[in-house]
């Protein structure tokens, strides 16, 4: 007897399918229409991530996660009939077959079939041995730790990834790079600096950068080859403490030199509080945000 199968509903799987795709390019035409021609605002730590472009990931997970739950449950109701058809001659004893006995209750592909085939040569004390195979679970564990030693053996001994020692090595000189050459202070040191708020110093502070960091961040601090200064995004942390230190000592890895050789622990403090005062100022042309965003102490 044939089975045939027919798909009556195609015209409207298809234009339903149409309307699902359809659905991300009306969310992102509507995002471009809302969206202001200022900097986009960040929401969740995301930088760049809009309440449009919120709704439109928002959307799209909900569309895959309803796809996924209907593909689902037709799987599962079509189960019977998938089960009558692998059992045809030349079909029961496919993967596809012991699979779906498995969702139907039958463990077989997972702990195989027992032949209860007595070794006669294996009696002990009353306890006979049968020869049965592994179980395809532990064989098919087995066969993923060779490909696994394989992988590691190709990307630590021949494609040149960093073992242990090699990792441990690295570390040590990103953190020398923070160690200032001559010796003097300590890019680990604890201090507790609060932000300035006097004018006056503010305003030096404001000097000092016009003079030695805009070349670098911007007149306004909107970034230029360094980061934008104006956002609540920081590389290595928004507080004063972290600001003084980045100044000081440097992140020579990042291009930025360490300026305690040019400038005094209060013209940095001086600076460092002028740029938190900048925080929200949005100047015009803003570089993308970079780093993460901080959200104080508490």
């Amino acid at each position: 007897m044939k089975t045939n199968f027919t798909l009556s509903s195609k015209p409207a799987l298809a234009l339903a399918g149409a309307w699902l795709l359809s659905l991300p390019s009306w969310a992102q035409e509507a995002a471009t229409a809302a969206a202001p021609e200022a900097a986009p605002e960040s929401m969740f730590g995301i930088p760049g991530l809009s309440t449009a472009g919120l709704l439109v990931l928002c959307l799209t997970g909900l569309l895959l996660t309803a796809v996924l739950v209907l593909g689902g449950m037709v799987f599962v109701q079509s189960l019977p009939l998938l089960e009558k058809l692998y059992a045809r001659p030349g079909l029961e004893h496919s993967f596809m077959a012991r699979l779906i006995a498995l969702l139907r209750g039958d463990a077989q592909l997972l702990t195989g079939k027992a032949t209860d085939v007595v070794l006669d040569d294996h009696d002990y004390d009353g306890i006979h041995e049968f020869d049965n195979d592994l179980p395809p679970w532990w064989k098919y564990s087995f066969y993923a730790t060779i490909v696994f030693s394989v992988v590691y053996l190709l990307n630590y001994h021949v494609w040149g990834g960093k073992l242990q020692d090699a990792e441990y090595q690295h570390e040590m000189q990103q953190a020398a790079l923070l160690q200032p050459k001559d010796g003097s202070g300590n890019a680990q040191e604890v201090t507790n600096f609060k932000p300035l708020t006097d004018a006056a110093l503010l305003e030096a502070g404001h000097a000092t950068y016009t003079q030695n960091c805009a070349a670098c961040h911007g007149q306004n601090g909107e970034g230029m080859v360094g980061p934008n200064l104006t956002d609540e995004f920081w590389l290595h942390g928004g507080d004063v403490n972290d600001v003084f230190k980045v100044i000081k000592y440097g992140v020579t890895s990042k291009g930025m030199v360490a300026w305690q050789s040019k400038l005094s622990d209060d013209q940095i403090l001086e600076v460092s509080s002028y740029l938190l005062s900048l925080q929200g100022t949005k100047p015009a042309n803003g570089k993308a945000p970079q780093g993460e965003k901080y959200e104080g102490k508490k």
